[in-house]
């Protein structure tokens, strides 16, 4: 609805959905909206992936004779003159997006944009859907989005946004707080936090990794779990547990990057270590996981939920700070911007959209933020 808003506002139904993994977003916008798109994703596995996706999704439409809606900013259908209602013509064959394996580069001048995918394609460079200052490949201006574009990728969207006449309107949902990088950066290489000059000079403005980390948790899930008392709530107590081991056994390893345990909370915390160790590097074998000690860190579950939970309770707060900071960032250079809580922090913790134009925004926000009420 909100793209929806932001075509009809500013004429234009091009999207480039930037960080489009799978391409989910992507398809619907094309399929269902009938907006055209480009999906841009960094990782040349993910979009072929989403390319697999497209093709059995056209055949099924294929099978079932219908098509995408075609109607992104169009009107809808009418009538002829005198009123009298004519035909609809026949459904015209959905065109899918176009993928697009590259990523954003922030540092680099808005008409270069993209980087080589990770890893490296065997074919030519992609062409920037960007375009030159005429605007996009065809001349033509777009509309940009990123759902969920982790870390630095949400404020290059806006730099760009920013540097770009050809793009219209951004609509960023940002996630990976803790990806963001931060100063000192490399000459030529911009942090992703802060992005305003009035945060940057705002003293104790710092976030460290472990503020940023908090800030991406869903507080009403774990809230949810607190009432419940949740199997769930033992996951955090056993994340320590290891990373202390980890740290007894390899002093160098101070923040050990382990990837979550999937469904970790269902198992012993045993089962769970001989499953988080090798990715660190650590052989199970080495590492005492029946001892007393391990017993005694295990037995301190409840001090560790009432940590968990008032780390919980400030997170929001930091979220906060990052997004007004992109909002102010928006406006010092002259944008029309406005962050909108889009959808229930149920369905998703990440649930603030930045919304930025060239043009006015009222008639684009006008009864979004109650729409999402009343679905709740």
């Amino acid at each position: 609805q909100l793209l929806q808003r932001l075509s009809q506002a500013t004429g234009c139904d091009r999207v480039v959905d930037v960080g489009a993994g799978q391409g989910h977003l992507s398809r619907f916008l094309a399929f269902g909206l009938g907006f055209s798109v480009t999906a841009v994703e960094g990782e040349s596995r993910l979009a072929g992936t989403a390319e697999r996706f497209d093709r059995e999704l056209q055949r099924e439409l294929e099978k079932r004779g219908g098509s995408g809606n075609r109607g992104g900013s169009g009107n809808g259908g009418g009538s002829g003159n005198g009123g009298t209602p004519h035909c609809n013509p026949p459904a015209l064959p959905p065109r899918g997006p176009r993928h697009v394996a590259g990523r954003l580069d922030p540092a680099a001048p808005w008409g270069e944009f993209l980087l080589p995918p990770v890893p490296p394609g065997p074919g030519p460079a992609a062409r920037n859907p960007l375009g030159g200052p005429g605007g996009s490949e065809t001349g033509e201006r777009v509309l940009v989005t990123g759902l969920h574009a982790c870390g630095d990728l949400s404020p290059a969207l806006l730099r760009h946004f920013a540097r770009s006449p050809s793009v219209v309107a951004v609509a960023s949902v940002a996630c990976c707080h803790m990806k963001l990088s931060t100063p000192p950066q490399p000459p030529g290489f911009p942090p992703g936090y802060p992005l305003s000059s009035w945060v940057a000079a705002l003293p104790g403005h710092q976030l460290s990794p472990r503020a940023r980390e908090a800030a991406c948790h869903a507080v009403e899930e774990y809230a949810r779990r607190l009432r419940g008392q949740s199997s769930c709530l033992r996951a955090p107590c056993y994340r320590a547990v290891l990373e202390t081991l980890i740290r007894a056994a390899d002093p160098a390893k101070k923040r050990p990057a382990v990837q979550t345990v999937k469904k970790g909370h269902a198992l012993s915390f045993p089962q769970y270590a001989r499953l988080g160790l090798p990715r660190v590097g650590l052989d199970p074998a080495a590492v005492r996981l029946d001892s007393e000690a391990v017993a005694a860190m295990l037995g301190q579950q409840h001090r560790v939920v009432a940590f968990f939970s008032l780390v919980l309770l400030l997170a929001p707060l930091v979220e906060t700070l990052i997004l007004l900071d992109r909002l102010l960032y928006l406006r010092e250079q002259g944008f029309q911007c406005a962050l909108v809580p889009l959808f229930h922090p149920r369905f998703s913790p990440r649930n603030l959209v930045l919304v930025a134009a060239r043009t006015p925004l009222g008639a684009v926000l006008a009864g979004l933020e109650d729409g999402g009420a009343e679905e709740d």
